[in-house]
C-alpha cells in the first residue's frame, strides 16, 4: 500500500509547522524521516495517521483519502507515536488483547497475534509484569508491539528505537528491515546511524519543508562536493612537503594534520581529483607516499548542512 502525501501543511496561527510538502512511499519501502527538534516530523506522521487534521492539502493511502476515509486509513496503519501510548497498570498480555480488539482482531485470532508480538518484540521474559514494572525499552517494545498487532499495511513510527540498548536497537532494526519487505514503513529518529542502516530512502525536512530526498549514498554523493584527501608522506625535508602540495594545479588547500607528523589533509579544486598529482609528485620528489585516503562525506555531515 503506498502512501501519497500532496501539498500537505499545517498551520498554527502564523506558523507553518509543516509547508506544503509532497512525496511518496511505496509498497516495500522503508523510508526514515529525518529533522531537527521542530522541523514537523511528528507533525507529518500525525497528519498521515489521522491523528491531526491538515490545514490544507491530502493524504492518500492508495485510493483512500484522509478527509473522506480516515476510519479506513486507521485500520490500514499501526503507529507508534513518539509519546508511546502505555496504559502502565495494565499487564502486558492484558493491554496487548485490549490494543487487539480495539484494532477490530477478529477473536478467534487474538491470542494468535498476542503470541506472535510477543515473539516478535522479545517480550517473552517480561510478558508476566504490568506495564508500570518495565524498563523504558521493554515499553518500547510494547508500544511496537501494539502497533503491529492488528498486522497493518502501513508502519508509522516515531522514533521506534527510543530507550533500547545497543543490543535491542540492532533486533529491532533487524525486524524493521524484515516487516519493510512487505509492509510499507515511514520511521523517524535522531540516531542517523540507525536509518542508514535501516531505511531504502531518506526524507530530511527543515523548517517545514522537504530539502532532501533520496538514498543515503545518493545524499552523501550530492554532498560531498570538493575532494578530501588524507595523505602520509615521508621525505627528507617535511617543511617543503605543503609548500609542493600548494603548487599543485589541482590542490586548493593544505593544511598539517595536529598530532601527526607526515600527515596532511589536502582539498582538491572543484570538480578536480589531486590523487594522481599527488602520486606524481612524491615519485618525481623521490618520497614515500605511506597512506592516501578519500574523505568520504558522512551522514551526519549532510544533516548539518542542511538544517542548519
Amino acid at each position: 500500500m503506498s502512501i501519497i502525501v500532496e501539498n500537505l501543511t499545517k498551520t498554527y496561527g502564523h506558523q507553518k509547522a509543516v509547508n506544503d510538502i509532497s512525496f511518496e512511499v511505496k509498497t516495500g519501502e522503508v523510508v526514515g524521516f529525518l529533522g531537527p527538534n521542530g522541523a514537523g516530523k511528528s507533525t507529518t506522521m500525525k497528519m498521515i495517521t489521522c491523528y491531526m487534521a491538515p490545514t490544507s492539502g491530502d493524504v492518500r493511502l492508495d485510493e483512500h483519502s484522509i478527509h473522506n476515509d480516515s476510519q479506513d486509513i486507521k485500520k490500514k496503519i499501526g503507529y507508534l507515536p513518539e509519546n508511546n501510548p502505555l496504559y502502565t497498570d495494565m499487564p502486558i498480555i492484558d493491554y496487548l488483547r485490549f490494543c487487539a480488539e480495539v484494532q477490530g482482531v477478529a477473536k478467534s485470532n487474538v491470542s494468535e497475534r498476542i503470541g506472535k508480538m510477543v515473539d516478535l518484540c522479545g517480550l517473552e521474559v517480561e510478558r508476566h509484569k504490568r506495564i508500570g514494572e518495565l524498563s523504558k525499552g521493554y515499553r518500547q517494545r510494547v508500544g511496537l508491539a501494539q502497533a503491529m498487532i492488528h498486522d497493518p499495511e502501513v508502519l508509522i513510527l516515531d522514533e521506534p528505537t527510543t530507550g533500547l540498548d545497543p543490543n535491542q536497537i540492532i533486533e529491532i532494526r533487524k525486524l524493521i528491515k524484515e516487516l519493510g519487505k512487505e509492509k510499507t514503513v515511514i520511521l523517524s529518529s535522531h540516531i542517523l546511524s540507525e536509518v542508514e542502516a535501516t531505511c531504502d530512502r531518506i526524507l530530511i525536512i527543515n523548517r517545514g519543508r522537504i530539502v532532501a530526498d533520496g538514498s543515503s549514498e545518493t545524499l552523501r554523493h550530492q554532498a560531498q562536493g570538493q575532494e578530501l584527501l588524507t595523505v602520509q608522506i615521508e621525505a627528507n625535508k617535511p617543511s617543503d612537503v605543503e609548500k609542493e602540495l600548494l603548487q599543485l594545479s589541482t590542490v586548493a588547500t593544505v593544511s598539517g594534520i595536529e598530532g601527526r607528523d607526515g600527515f596532511f589533509q589536502v582539498q582538491s579544486k572543484p570538480e578536480t581529483s589531486s590523487r594522481k598529482s599527488v602520486f606524481d609528485l612524491c615519485v618525481k620528489k623521490k618520497w614515500y607516499l605511506m597512506e592516501m585516503t578519500g574523505i568520504e562525506t558522512q551522514l551526519e555531515d549532510v544533516f548539518r548542512e542542511l538544517t542548519n
